[in-house]
């Protein structure tokens, strides 16, 4: 699709693009065959973000030159004290590059990158990665393996937490704000560090949302569907890519040629940093692929992956394969360039104790202005599912029960990934109310767990009884969403919904607040709760932000960057699905009936369920409303060539100023291969005063309607097209439509 990736060295002019090379390529010829081995061997220092692997000593492996980049280091200390062995006590003196999983901020923890892309605004996930590498490049970081760029359409998978949800294109845009926020615009600058799109490619669709499953998908599927994301990465200037745990065409990514030199490197032009997951190098041996680590060596750098990390293969194994003359050395040659030119980029070889200022890291960590900056992206992640009647915000004067141990679990709001994230920094909900209400109650409601004592349930229902208004707060521990945490059943854990049930027969308005790291399947809180306000796990700023919200003091804008089932039994859902060959929406079937008859049954459909969703993509309410007229295109026929307006006037019909989120979609109305019923190509956040109404624009080319054709192409195909606006993916207000011609 016409990739313009942009490399590390890109960055620089000609004139040092040049010095550097040179200098890779001296310091290069100097290194013997097993040190160069060494430097591709990344080992972890502290705690274990992975199964278990072989120990290794890692001061002794600095000492020996067997290890070229470290991660999950303690503190400071211990980042400085491998520095000095590296540059000052080992034979070659080549500095380390030092690595930690800097997910959703440093010290200053924002929200799960799910809900940072509820925001829908490429901005605040980019402030949040810019805030995240200041803190993480004061306290020693050089290298976080993120931004996560995996498509999700499987809420069961924990890992879908850490991602920006089940859309091509928004996890494109959110992505790429992410790495230009890690990054920088200079790499050698103090307050930047090598960001690592992840995970290469396909993991995301790991089937049944089981953790480390098998992955399935057609050619087609990883062009359209899960390579994009990594394509916006490439054009924000990423310098490392990091291989999947899963297969591609029974291939592990971490072997796969066709993926990484053919695909990566060849095809999209990536010339940087390929790297391991933990122990994916190793991992081989369990596919049945592999019968040793010499076998896993072989494969993997023949398919062009780079930096081994902790599985040991490369360091043990590679000599020996060079030296009998069945690896070419000069793949280990490209790899290790390829490193050292990590290592020039950062400024390692100039002042390779650049990080290591306890001054910086006092001044830079965990600022006013950092828990602002969490405060705000908090703020625009939240999204506002449901509000019957109005009954958020909530009214001054009013008194509040509120209930769930949620409201008060410093940790829990944390989440998970929470890199050097502290407790002891969280403003809960509950701290925050009991300052901004002067008429509240708190009871526990539910253990962490969710289990409810009678105790407990009692209490509860007494005070909402009492209160005008109870504020409930129920979802998840931080710890089940992440890796590893998959889970068959997406309802509220324990007896949470019975806790609900409890307070709503009170008759008291019931607004719950959702803490979680992925959608849930809430069916009947959807019916029987009055209002409902997801608020993911939001950092350390979780009370005041989610305050701010309930009493009106920021109009909630976030929308779904993914779709909540009704149930388990719809996954995988999605809204840019294919519409079949017995599309029930073209039968003018009532879906929530059982079929009655031939022309109702034998149409795509559940006999028990509807097919739509509980809450769409793209869904989220507001404190005011907005309507879409005159939309308009400037043409009814464009080229190839031709670029194509797009008008929509939108306005404010409520009673107080807000932020819509105005969302475009394409369908492809025939196509050589089947195409989505909708696809998002643009979106833009609208802030309209009460009132007021404006007109948004869009440019829309050929290259917003190619896809993998079938001749194993990307091309737009001349024909019609339909333009769809709308509030989101199920809530489409406005279509036109144009034609592409020859």
């Amino acid at each position: 699709m016409g990739t313009q990736t942009l490399s590390l060295l890109d960055q620089f002019s000609a004139e040092r693009r040049a010095e550097i090379e040179e200098q890779v390529e001296t310091l290069l010829s100097e290194l013997t065959l097993e040190q160069k081995v060494g430097q591709l061997n990344q080992v972890n220092a502290d705690f274990a973000t992975g199964t278990a692997v072989g120990d290794m000593d890692v001061e002794q492996g600095i000492l020996d030159g067997d290890i070229g980049s470290v991660l999950n280091f303690a503190d400071l200390e211990e980042a400085r004290k491998f520095q000095k062995l590296a540059v000052e006590e080992s034979d070659h003196g080549i500095p380390l590059v030092l690595a930690l999983d800097v997910i959703h901020g440093h010290r200053t923890i924002f929200p799960i990158p799910l809900g940072e892309a509820a925001s829908w605004n490429p901005e605040m996930a980019e402030l949040s990665a810019r805030v995240a590498a200041t803190e993480a490049a004061a306290n020693g970081v050089q290298w976080t393996f993120a931004p996560s760029v995996d498509v999700g359409r499987d809420p069961r998978w924990g890992r879908v937490m850490e991602a920006a949800g089940e859309d091509p294109y928004l996890s494109g845009e959110i992505s790429n704000a992410r790495v230009r926020g890690f990054q920088g615009d200079d790499l050698t600058a103090d307050d930047t560090i090598l960001a690592c799109a992840k995970h290469y490619v396909g993991y995301g669709a790991s089937e049944a949302g089981r953790e480390y499953n098998t992955v399935d998908i057609s050619e087609t599927n990883l062009r359209e569907v899960h390579l994009p994301p990594f394509e916006a990465c490439l054009e924000a200037g990423v310098g490392s890519v990091m291989n999947a745990f899963s297969l591609y065409d029974r291939i592990p990514a971490s072997s796969n040629e066709a993926l990484v030199d053919d695909l990566l490197r060849s095809e999209l032009g990536f010339e940087d940093l390929v790297v391991s997951d933990w122990n994916s190098f190793g991992e081989l041996v369990n596919h049945g692929v592999a019968g040793d680590l010499r076998d896993v060596a072989q494969a993997c750098i023949e398919a062009g992956s780079d930096v081994d990390m902790v599985s040991g293969a490369y360091v043990t194994e590679l000599v020996e394969l060079v030296e009998d003359g069945v690896v070419d050395e000069s793949l280990v040659d490209q790899a290790v360039r390829r490193l050292l030119t990590v290592k020039a980029v950062l400024g390692l070889f100039e002042d390779p104790y650049r990080y290591f200022d306890e001054e910086r890291q006092s001044q830079r960590t965990l600022t006013d202005e950092h828990r602002e900056a969490a405060r705000e992206v908090a703020r625009e992640s939240q999204v506002l599912l449901k509000n019957e009647d109005g009954l958020l915000p909530l009214d001054d004067g009013q008194e509040v029960a509120l209930v769930g141990g949620l409201a008060d679990s410093a940790t829990d709001m944390l989440g998970a990934w929470r890199a050097e994230g502290n407790p002891d920094d969280v403003v809960t909900l509950r701290t925050t109310l009991t300052d901004r209400i002067e008429n509240l109650t708190y009871t526990e409601g539910s253990d962490l767990d969710g289990s409810v004592s009678d105790e407990q349930l009692e209490a509860a229902v007494e005070s909402v009884r009492s209160a005008d208004v109870a504020v409930v707060a129920v979802g998840e521990r931080y710890s089940q969403s992440g890796e590893a945490a998959s889970r068959a059943h997406i309802d509220l854990p324990g007896d949470q919904r019975a806790l609900l049930e409890a307070l709503v027969e009170t008759e008291t308005p019931v607004v719950t607040v959702l803490f979680n790291g992925r959608p849930l399947a809430l069916n009947w809180e959807a019916e029987h709760v009055p209002a409902i306000l997801e608020a993911w796990f939001p950092g350390i700023e979780a009370g005041p932000a989610i305050a701010d919200v309930l009493l009106g003091e920021y109009n909630p804008s976030g929308r779904l960057p993914m779709t909540f089932p009704i149930t388990e039994g719809q996954i995988p859902i999605y809204y840019n699905h294919l519409k079949t060959g017995r599309p029930a929406e073209d039968a003018d079937v009532d879906l929530t009936e059982p079929p009655a008859n031939h022309g109702e049954k034998y149409v795509s459909r559940y006999i028990d369920i509807p097919n739509e969703p509980l809450y769409a993509f793209g869904h989220g309410e507001s404190y005011t409303t907005f309507a879409y007229t005159d939309l308009s295109l400037d043409a009814a026929t464009i080229t190839a060539e031709e670029t194509l307006s797009v008008d929509i006037t939108v306005e404010n019909t409520g009673d107080r100023a807000g932020t819509e989120v105005v969302q475009v979609y394409i369908r492809d109305v025939i196509g050589s291969r089947a195409r989505p019923v909708r696809e998002l190509v643009r979106f833009e956040n609208v802030d309209l005063d009460a009132g007021k109404s404006t007109t948004v624009s869009f440019e829309l080319t050929t290259a917003d309607l190619e896809f993998w054709t079938a001749d194993d192409a990307y091309a737009a195909e001349p024909g019609e097209f339909e333009v769809q606006i709308g509030h989101a993916a199920d809530d489409v207000t406005a279509v036109e439509t144009f034609e592409l011609v020859e």
